[in-house]
């Protein structure tokens, strides 16, 4: 049967684009059914780092720095430990997290065995990735607005904000799942990649203080783009140039999950 032939060659084609669909939201709730079994350590651990944060060094360090961006320190502080938390979250989840399901528990096998594919299975992730990112600034800006750090209620518009930093950064953290060979292989993503953008990205300094050279480079990396829309939120200062760093943001996430799909299809069907 040439055309049945020719149909499955078809679906079984690792660089076919993927389609968005429903079955996504049924591997986003299979991981929510899960997560609630460990709901309280997990909420211990997205209150108590952001709280250490900011005491440490938002009031600590702040005492001596004053101002920084024309803003007190503990709020420039605060605007960053929300994006890069965010970046952090969902790249430990897209890696650690996944890796465990795909490889050790072989969870993906199982759902492949059903009508979902491997796009449903990644979408799906990708949404439990940018929902723990979500939970994470959730907690940071309540410990922010418990220290009287936010600025008004529109500092709640920077969840959908967080929403997709943690669609951009655990698109990524997919591909690194995709061609690791275990868990030590994520080492040198976090060291090489996440570290570095935690440092320079203007999380704990302006970004305009760095080398020209060095800012050129910065401004590709995501977390700046991050960090610029999250900290005039959180501040209640006017958002510059709002709908380039959307535009990054978005095109990091699609570039990247399309990559760890066509990867994970080559590694679980192939």
């Amino acid at each position: 049967m040439p055309g049945a032939a020719q149909a499955a060659a078809i679906n079984w084609n690792p660089w076919r684009v993927p389609r968005l669909r429903r079955g996504a939201f049924a591997v986003w709730r299979r991981n929510v059914l899960v997560w609630r079994r460990l709901v309280i350590p997990s909420l211990l651990l997205n209150f108590g780092e952001p709280t250490l944060y900011l005491l440490g060094l938002g009031f600590g360090l702040g005492h001596f720095i004053g101002e920084m961006g024309s803003m007190p320190y503990i709020t420039f502080l605060a605007s960053g430990i929300i994006a890069s938390s965010a970046m952090t979250t969902a790249s430990f989840e897209g890696m650690y997290s996944v890796y465990t399901r795909m490889v050790p528990q072989k969870t993906y096998e199982a759902i492949l065995a059903t009508p979902l594919e491997v796009e449903d299975i990644l979408a799906g992730e990708l949404l439990w990735c940018a929902t723990k990112s979500l939970f994470s600034g959730c907690a940071i800006l309540t410990v922010a607005a418990l220290l009287g750090v936010v600025h008004g209620w529109q500092a709640l518009l920077v969840l959908p904000v967080v929403l997709l930093i943690g669609l951009c950064f655990a698109a990524p953290a997919l591909v690194m799942s995709a061609i690791s060979p275990g868990y030590e292989f994520f080492n040198y993503y976090f060291v090489l990649v996440i570290t570095p953008m935690f440092i320079v990205c203007g999380v704990f300094y302006p970004v305009s203080t760095l080398p020209y050279l060095v800012q050129d480079f910065v401004h590709l990396l995501p977390l700046t783009h991050a960090v610029a829309l999250t900290r005039p939120i959180i501040s209640g200062q006017e958002l510059q140039q709002p709908l380039l760093h959307l535009l990054v943001l978005t095109g990091y996430t699609g570039a990247f999950y399309y990559a760890a799909v066509v990867l994970i299809r080559k590694r679980l069907i192939n």
